[in-house]
Parts: C-alpha cells; sequence; structure tokens
C-alpha cells in the first residue's frame, strides 16, 4: 500500500475503534424489563456503588450509579454533597429537568428534618434519582468513574428510561451505606 492509502486506512480503523467503544460503553440494556415489569422497592447501596430494582423481595435488575462527591456517612445539612440514609419514597417526576429525567426521592423525611433542626441546619431536599445532564448522554457508563452529582443517584439515560418506566410512584427507596 502507498502511504496516503495506510494513513486513510489507520484513520478509518481508530474512528471505528473509537465509536465502537463509544457505543460499547453507552448501549442500552443488553437485558431490558419485560414491558409489564413495576418494581416494588429501590434499593441503593452507597458503598457499592448500586441501585437495585425489586418485587416481592426478589431482585429485578441492578444499575450502577454515581453520588455525590462526599459520599460517606448520612446527608446531614444542605450542600455537604452526601446522599441521605434512610427510607423514603418516589413522590414525583421531572420529565423536564436539567437531566435526562428525574425520580424525586421524599428527602428529607421527619427524622432528617428533625436532626438538621437539632444542629441549626437546613437538610436540603431535591434528591433525585436521574439520568445524565442534557447533551451530555453520550458519556453514558463512563459517568460512574467518578462522583459527580450533588448528593442525588445518577445513571445512564438509557437506565433512566427503563427505571422511570418500572418505578411508579409511591415506590419505597431505601437508601444504605
Amino acid at each position: 500500500m502507498n502511504k496516503p492509502i495506510k494513513v486513510t486506512f489507520s484513520i478509518l480503523v481508530a474512528v471505528s475503534l473509537l465509536v465502537g467503544g463509544i457505543a460499547l460503553l453507552t448501549n442500552t440494556s443488553q437485558h431490558p424489563l419485560p414491558t409489564e415489569t413495576v418494581a416494588d422497592k429501590v434499593l441503593i447501596e452507597k458503598k457499592a456503588r448500586r441501585l437495585t430494582l425489586f418485587k416481592n423481595g426478589r431482585s429485578l435488575k441492578a444499575y450502577r450509579v454515581a453520588l455525590g462527591p462526599n459520599p460517606e456517612g448520612k446527608k446531614v445539612e444542605e450542600g455537604d454533597k452526601r446522599t441521605p440514609e434512610g427510607t423514603y419514597v418516589i413522590d414525583r417526576r421531572k420529565e423536564r429537568s436539567s437531566y435526562h429525567r428525574a425520580l424525586h426521592i421524599s428527602y428529607p423525611n421527619p427524622d432528617d428534618i428533625a436532626q438538621a433542626k437539632a444542629r441549626g441546619v437546613s437538610p436540603g431536599g431535591d434528591i433525585m434519582v436521574h439520568g445524565l445532564p442534557n447533551g451530555l448522554g453520550f458519556f453514558g457508563k463512563l459517568h460512574v468513574k467518578r462522583d459527580w452529582t450533588l448528593g442525588c443517584i445518577a445513571v445512564t439515560n438509557s437506565e433512566i428510561d427503563e427505571i422511570w418506566r418500572v418505578v411508579p410512584d409511591g415506590t419505597t427507596v431505601e437508601i444504605v451505606r
């Protein structure tokens, strides 16, 4: 092969590998949950960086998550960049947000409010399970390489689409260390 053809071929191979790698990292779930699936519990394990959906005590599917940059310990006040720990519910949805869909978690609960009040601080709020920031969905599964939220729980856009579909409002959310 002459030099221009080798260079062109090398560029095509490099671009193909790059596109293939990005597609592999951002692909939708290889095993989507059946259409009729309805979860009755969401378990978020902070240390494991995992969100698992359950139905009648049986695990349906697990997802890798990113948390806030200060994930150790329970959320104690607004702005601490921690994810709360405790039992909550999905109490509303935000289809139009700064992220690709968001399920709002009912934090703070009465215990969280009482603890914050005793310390003279605001407990914060607006804790969500959400997708990636709008326009940045191409990062796909790469987003879990670093904790980056302000205390929320982040999954890929295709994952939040699936979670959104199978988790109704009122579903229990348990967040543990």
